[in-house]
């Protein structure tokens, strides 16, 4: 057989180049495709489940979410093993599926089993599905530095969560950008209880007219000269003003009482369970880019780079990388091509000692 082939090159020569030639254009296509990252993605496919339920004790989380969670998800096609992880408020169901199971798939089946557990559940309680990323898709991090000092850690946050994360997230192969530091903004109505005595009214009032105050209302279509006018009736609020000025009760004679007259509003931030530091310089604000499950890591955080270069952020403000794997992708192909060409060089010297001829050893 090995006669054969050697026989059949000789004689076609030029089919044999050609073939080469081929082999050559699609070895090099095929190194331009594969996915380059520094670190072998090993894990097996798993969908995470989170789910929230704010106020709670890690003992009543577990008995009324997870315990449910892990029940209903143990009967799901393909699964391996389920984990869940109760703390305060909080609830983490782990379903990790056998080697080889296609991540959306599980993914699906996962859905189906949350949709017939639902009903297990309390009734202002939701489980959601984490990022479609593994362990391993922390790629990008970074941090936005003020250096004008115009800023505060809120209208940093802010501005990581509504104009940089959604700029970041519709990059290709993003799952998720994570937001880290700072304090998100809310409204925040501090009731004075005395006032709310001397008006007869509840903390359930104060509510419905919270609530109330902050909704559009649709109304039908008026016909004027021949001309439909569309009505409603707009209430969203957007200052604290709108929500001092909404009436909770109408009191004696007809007059409103309106929550800034039982209550204080104002800005505050929101409860947090952590806070971010930079360089021991201080709380700084950040994000993390997370990659979605089997992308060209290299890929996608040359193209977030390439949106944080198209990001118009206020004056003073910059986007401070703090973790780039690319540095280590890139380190460890140079790692390999220098290793591979030290081999070849010491495979090529040995043929030369061993064939004494030149011709010979590079054939």
């Amino acid at each position: 057989m090995v006669e054969r082939i050697i026989e059949f090159s000789v004689r076609h020569k030029w089919t044999v180049i050609i073939v080469v030639f081929v082999l050559a254009l699609w070895a090099v296509d095929s190194v331009r495709k594969t996915p380059l990252d520094a670190l072998p993605d090993l894990s097996d496919p798993q969908v995470i489940v989170y789910t929230e339920w704010m106020g709670r004790s890690p003992d009543l989380v577990e008995d009324q979410v997870t315990y449910p969670l892990v029940r209903a998800l143990q009967s799901t096609p393909g699964i391996k093993t389920v984990r869940g992880y109760s703390m305060f408020g909080m609830s983490f169901t782990y379903a990790i599926f056998s080697d080889g199971t296609d991540v959306y798939w599980a993914r699906t089946r996962v859905l189906e089993q949350l949709g017939r557990a639902q009903q297990l559940l309390p009734p202002d309680v939701s489980p959601i599905l984490g990022p479609d990323a593994s362990g391993l898709g922390w790629v990008y991090q970074y941090v936005l530095k003020d250096s004008s000092g115009r800023m505060d850690l809120a209208e940093l946050r802010a501005l990581q969560d509504f104009t940089v994360r959604p700029a970041l997230q519709a990059v290709a192969g993003v799952a998720e950008v994570a937001s880290l530091g700072g304090f998100e903004r809310q409204f925040q109505i501090v009731i004075d209880p005395e006032r709310l005595v001397g008006f007869g009214l509840t903390l359930t009032d104060i509510t419905r007219s919270v609530r109330d105050a902050n909704a559009e209302v649709g109304a039908r279509v008026l016909e004027l000269a021949g001309r439909e006018y569309v009505l409603r009736g707009r209430g969203y609020t957007r200052t604290l003003a709108d929500l001092e000025q909404s009436v909770v009760t109408v009191g004696a004679g007809g007059t409103p009482v309106r929550l800034g007259d039982v209550a204080s509003v104002r800005y505050g931030p929101e409860i947090r369970r952590g806070a971010a530091d930079f360089n021991g310089t201080g709380e700084a604000v950040g994000g993390i880019v997370v990659m979605r499950i089997g992308s060209n890591a290299l890929r996608v955080i040359r193209a977030v780079e390439a949106e944080i270069a198209t990001l118009r952020l206020p004056e003073g403000v910059h986007l401070v990388p703090t973790y780039d794997r690319s540095e280590l992708i890139l380190g460890s192909v140079n790692t390999l091509t220098t290793t591979l060409i030290q081999q070849a060089i010491i495979v090529t010297i040995i043929c030369l000692v061993f064939f004494t001829r030149v011709r010979r050893s590079l054939s």
